[in-house]
Formats: C-alpha cells, sequence, structure tokens
C-alpha cells in the first residue's frame, strides 16, 4: 500500500487543476498608452484581472487605473481584433462604460461581476455578429480573448490630445496559473506511473 501512496497524491491534483481550469479561466491586463493604437505618450498605468466561469457564465473584472491625462469617458472591452494584440476593434460589451464605472476621474478602481447571458452585458451589434445570441456571443467573447484579441480600453477626456482612440488600453492574456498547475499534475502522475512499471 506505501508504494502507491505518491498515486493518490498526483491524482488529487491532477483532478482540481483540471476542473479549474475547465471551469474558471483568469485573465490579466496591463493598461498603457503603449499600448494603444495609435499608440501615445500617457503617463497613465493600469492593471485589470478578469475571471470567467464557464458554468455561471459570469466575467468578473477587477480594474485599477490612475495619472490618465483626461477623465474617464468610456471603459469597455473591445473585439475582436483582426490580429493578436494589435489593431483595433468594435465594442464588445457594454457601451459606453460598464454599469457602476468610475467616470470623470483621473485616479480609480472598478470591482464588478458581468452577467453574460443578460442583453444588457453586451454591445447589441456584437452580439448580432457573433451568432445573434448571448450564449453565442460568449462563445465568440471568449475565443477571442485566448486568441489574443481582445481588450479593454478607457477613454477620456485627452482624446483630442494626440489620444483619440483612448488614453491607455491592454490586451486580455490568460494567468499561466492553472496551466502550470495542469502540467505539474501531469508530469507527478507520469513520474508515479514510470516508477510503478519500473
Amino acid at each position: 500500500m506505501r508504494r502507491y501512496r505518491p498515486l493518490f497524491l498526483a491524482l488529487p491534483l491532477l483532478a482540481w487543476a483540471t476542473t479549474a481550469h475547465a471551469t474558471v479561466s483568469v485573465y490579466n491586463a496591463t493598461l498603457n498608452g503603449a499600448n494603444e493604437s495609435p499608440v501615445n505618450a500617457s503617463p497613465a498605468t493600469g492593471s485589470g484581472t478578469f475571471t470567467y466561469d464557464s458554468v455561471l457564465h459570469t466575467l468578473a473584472l477587477d480594474v485599477n487605473f490612475s495619472g490618465l491625462l483626461g477623465t474617464t469617458t468610456a471603459a469597455h472591452i473591445h473585439a475582436p481584433t483582426a490580429n493578436p494584440f494589435l489593431l483595433t476593434a468594435g465594442v464588445a460589451t457594454t457601451q459606453p462604460y460598464f454599469a457602476g464605472f468610475p467616470i470623470g476621474v483621473n485616479t480609480g478602481s472598478y470591482l464588478n461581476t458581468l452577467d453574460l447571458t443578460q442583453a444588457s452585458s453586451w454591445n447589441p451589434t456584437f452580439v448580432t455578429n457573433n451568432g445573434g445570441t448571448t450564449a453565442t456571443a460568449e462563445s465568440a467573447f471568449i475565443s477571442f480573448i485566448n486568441a489574443g484579441k481582445a481588450y479593454l480600453n478607457l477613454h477620456t477626456t485627452a482624446a483630442g490630445g494626440g489620444v483619440p482612440g483612448g488614453e491607455i488600453r491592454g490586451f486580455l492574456t490568460p494567468e499561466p496559473t492553472a496551466c502550470v498547475l495542469t502540467a505539474l499534475g501531469i508530469a507527478v502522475l507520469g513520474c508515479v506511473l514510470r516508477r510503478r512499471r519500473g
């Protein structure tokens, strides 16, 4: 019984990592003027964490920003760009800004969870262009995020001062933690099975 103990330890780790990865995906974004299109020299910075739950059909947003040249006028996610991490796209989520997003400020933070089954979470044009239902829009949206074709954009009153497309933006990229845990679980399981065969 003792020689099989590592297997009993590896299987729960693998199951947990795979399940976590399958239902909850976490994405991060680094917002700045250099990520805009066209690039601008805004000194502002921002960050965002986006947690997608494929079972609950929700997207939790945790956004922080500071040092904007102008004050906020809009905040939303655009998708899909023609190329990963490049160019611009139409607005995918509700516009001009998420419900409750701090407008008229240079610095702020935002916490909210979007219910992706609700039409109010979407730009109607995005839904129409992606199957016509919130379910098909959600599926397309997540595929665009995973392909590096979705970005959070903050628009400000500085639009006339050299930042016409938005003052700062950041593409959503997958957080590596879940992938690392899954790979770790698989590696441990592989080692245990090799040991058992030897």
